[in-house]
């Protein structure tokens, strides 16, 4: 099923300046939209607007039937939140089949538990799983309606590393079969399971584009510093452009026009970042085989993997 939205909400929490989010999105039927963008952005608002959990100004819409002024439970949308939200009264199996009290057509707890591997825990409560595990419970709980369209608020930011990497990709298999919106900070996840990618700042999407488009082409010196890229001054590299992006596994060592001096090397899980200083310019690479700190070293910066910014 389709996602069409459009959702201006405005929040006033105490104590704090009115928030404004402004959003105007379509979801293809099949397709993960993942929401990206820094803490307060707007991101979990956005999606709660879609869920029907506050009031907004404007329309929510699957496969073309307005939505706009029933309340949650009866959109057919299957929501996974942050910190899982399961009952703690009832076993795993109880919170599969709660979704059963509001729709007809449900799917099988035991069946869905089984799918994402944890039909061992059926009979056990959450306060005695962990959290990856609570958390494929809750995907199940949401799975379980057989909903429209899947509604994700970064489910995996309170894991620890390993669980995550596994969850994310049973995310990629229940993903490949729904029409998704999900949210998230995190642009590992997002880079993995988006189709398409829209980013957020400030409750503004500032740019939408395919996975490539956005993490390789970013328009702005704000994207591009948010998705990982180097943001230069555009005389650096002979661009007209005041700025320009170039992401540090396409900074190539050992050749090119350009000189830089290594301030630091950290491993990180398949490569080394090394920090630079070209110039006076700070420059990451990602590179197999570091240099020594402190040693000066030729750098390529590819004129076909650099981007002018328009801001």
């Amino acid at each position: 099923m389709s996602l069409d939205f459009t959702v201006r909400a405005r929040f006033t929490a105490p104590g704090a300046e009115p928030f404004t989010v402004d959003a105007d999105l379509a979801v293809e039927t099949g397709e993960t939209l993942v929401v990206l963008g820094p803490s307060g952005s707007g991101k979990t608002l956005l999606l709660e607007c879609v869920g029907g959990h506050h009031t907004y100004h404007g329309t929510v819409a699957s496969h073309g039937h307005d939505l706009s002024d029933a309340p949650p439970e009866h959109r057919d949308f299957g929501f996974v939140f942050q910190d899982y939200a399961l009952f703690p009264h009832m076993t795993a199996r109880e919170n599969v089949a709660f979704g059963a009290k509001y729709h007809d057509d449900t799917g099988d707890p035991d069946d869905l538990l089984a799918d994402l591997d944890v039909a061992d825990l059926a009979d056990r409560y959450p306060d005695t799983l962990s959290g990856g595990e609570q958390q494929r419970v809750a995907l199940a709980r949401a799975l379980a309606i057989q909903p429209d369209v899947l509604l994700l608020d970064e489910p995996l930011s309170a894991l620890d590393a390993p669980t995550r990497r596994g969850l994310r990709g049973d995310l990629a298999d229940v993903l490949d079969e729904v029409t998704a919106l999900y949210v998230t900070h995190d642009r590992t996840t997002a880079r993995a399971l988006a189709d398409r990618v829209a980013v957020m700042r400030d409750g503004q999407v500032v740019q939408v584009g395919s996975p490539e488009e956005v993490f390789e082409r970013p328009a702005t010196a704000f994207v591009a510093r948010f998705v990982g890229a180097n943001v230069l001054p555009g005389g650096l590299v002979g661009s007209k452009a005041e700025s320009v992006a170039i992401r540090p596994e396409h900074v190539r060592i050992g050749d090119g026009e350009y000189t830089g001096t290594v301030e630091r090397a950290a491993r990180e899980e398949a490569a080394t970042r090394v920090t630079l200083d070209v110039g006076g310019t700070r420059v990451e690479a990602l590179v197999q085989d570091p240099p020594v700190v402190n040693e000066t070293v030729r750098i390529d910066l590819p004129k076909e993997r650099i981007t002018p910014l328009n801001g």
